[in-house]
């Protein structure tokens, strides 16, 4: 049965609200004052037709906007688009009791994605359709950078021979990176290395395990040339990093010792290594010996001193917070224990990078409520047309 309705508001997924027999209704790829024509399944709906359309409504890029579910808000014109993504930080501060509004929205899209997840099967690859377990067999994805134009046809060749799995895929220095995951179990890894070499990729691995190594792939960042593991994390468009990097130098300004916690490969440490002595921290140990070594390779910079450590069982504790910086970058899940630690510290300057916006209020909330003050909050626009923004702020006790 279809439903004319006008669409009310955006959910935080990015999904037009309307309110049908006092129930609220999800309808993608619908725009606030929209009148719309749509069929529903409990409280989800599906467009059937956009009857009056909004004035900020755009033509999607892409062919496969509305089909695929890698992109939610191809439809909403610039203005929107940043109003949205802003909106989704401003609300999630407003919920723990913090005013902050973000200061500027920075476009980092650059040349596009150098990483993402390809699904495949036997005769497919591509994205999941929007809710839904069909795939959608991908011929191009224009959003991911000219080097990675191939992912989807090595996806595909990948999942002819061994069947369903995830395939990821990275651009690096040496070409393409390929890690394949949720392969069916007894995979020959010796069918695996011809097509490897056959598709010249620079690397293959399964579950982490590498299979073939052609050229060690590396990332550059700041004057550093930085091995990339298997695995490590790695911001998704080089254009966030380096504008992260600069917000993060700018806001560190010139201390005498700065501590880098979830360090990750280095992408702030090796920048901020140029000015001051640094420690780093991360979890990830392969990430860690990356590190160690490009400190190794590189020219000019100040001591770094990288170590092994789980920031979330194990943090830094107050007595060990003894620098005049302390910057975070932690995964969607926050730094609770870690900020914790620092708001009972003697810490006094505090510059955070997220990628989650409710567990940035979280932690910026346990500072502030320490006597931190939040200030220069920006939004980073990486991942584009999607509903995920990165944020970055500074706190001076």
């Amino acid at each position: 049965m279809t439903h004319t309705t006008t669409i009310e508001s955006l959910g935080h997924k990015g999904e037009g609200v309307a309110i049908i027999d006092g129930q609220r209704v999800f309808v993608p790829f619908a725009l606030p004052g929209e009148q719309v024509a749509l069929t529903m399944d409990g409280n989800r709906g599906a467009l059937v037709e956009t009857l009056i359309p909004a004035p900020n409504r755009i033509e999607p890029f892409c062919p496969h906007f509305g089909t695929c579910g890698g992109c939610q808000l191809q439809h909403m014109d610039a203005q929107s688009y940043a109003a949205f993504k802003t909106e989704l930080i401003e609300t999630a501060l407003r919920q723990v009791g913090l005013a902050n509004k973000v200061e500027r929205f920075i476009t980092a899209h650059g040349a596009g994605r150098r990483r993402a997840t390809l699904h495949a099967r036997k005769d497919s690859a591509g994205y999941m359709q929007l809710r839904s377990h069909n795939l959608l067999d991908l011929d191009a994805c224009p959003i991911l950078v000219p080097a990675l134009k191939r992912a989807p046809d090595i996806a595909r060749a990948l999942g002819a021979a061994i069947g369903e799995c995830d395939i990821s895929v990275t651009a690096t220095n040496a070409g393409i990176d390929v890690g394949i995951r949720k392969a069916a179990k007894g995979v020959r890894v010796e069918k695996l290395v011809p097509l490897g070499n056959e598709l010249g990729l620079a690397r293959l691995s399964l579950d982490r395990e590498m299979v073939l190594l052609r050229q060690q792939p590396t990332v550059t960042m700041g004057r550093s040339e930085v091995d990339l593991p298997i695995g490590s994390f790695l911001q998704a468009t080089a254009e966030a990093e380096q504008v992260l990097a600069d917000y993060v130098q700018a806001a560190v300004g010139k201390p005498k010792s700065i501590a880098d916690l979830f360090c990750g490969i280095g992408p702030f440490a090796l920048r901020l290594a140029e000015t001051a002595p640094v420690f780093a921290a991360d979890s990830d140990r392969a990430g860690i010996v990356a590190l160690y070594k490009a400190v190794r390779h590189t020219r000019g910079l100040k001591a770094v001193t990288a170590k092994p450590r789980d920031l979330f069982r194990d943090p830094l504790t107050r007595f060990e917070l003894n620098f005049d910086a302390i910057v975070l970058d932690p995964p969607r899940a926050g730094a609770q224990a870690q900020v914790k630690e620092i708001a009972a510290s003697k810490a006094r300057h505090v510059v955070m990078v997220a990628c989650d916006p409710k567990s940035f209020a979280r932690d910026a909330a346990i500072l502030v409520q320490a006597g931190f003050m939040l200030s220069d909050l920006i939004a980073v626009d990486q991942f584009a047309w999607s509903v995920h923004i990165e944020l970055a702020a500074t706190f001076r006790r």
